[in-house]
């Protein structure tokens, strides 16, 4: 097997929902995949969360965004935010507004 570069186009995508925006130009992505058993065929929902580099912490909580695969950028930073693609607002549950 040979490690090549890649280039932008070639290079991994995945959309998520930003869960964590605490850091400095950096948040916490979980990204679903839904997976079928190989045995029982039915479908399971994966989730895996992974921090990406938000150069400008324009990224908040609730908001769908893509992320792409980039070099190492830290101990656990392995993406980058491309772009945002849905800005949500998180509505706060009835039990943290009384």
């Amino acid at each position: 097997m040979t490690m090549e570069r890649k280039k932008d186009g070639q290079r991994k995508r995945l959309v998520g929902i930003v869960v964590k925006d605490k850091m400095d130009k950096t948040v916490v992505v979980e990204v679903e995949r839904v997976l079928k058993h190989a045995r029982y065929h039915k479908y399971l929902t994966t989730r895996a969360t992974c921090k990406a580099h938000d150069e400008e912490n324009k990224a908040k909580v609730g908001d769908k965004v893509l992320i792409v695969e980039t070099r190492p950028l830290s101990r656990d930073k392995r993406w980058v935010v491309k772009e945002i693609i849905v800005k949500e607002v998180v509505v706060p549950e009835a039990s943290e507004v009384v």
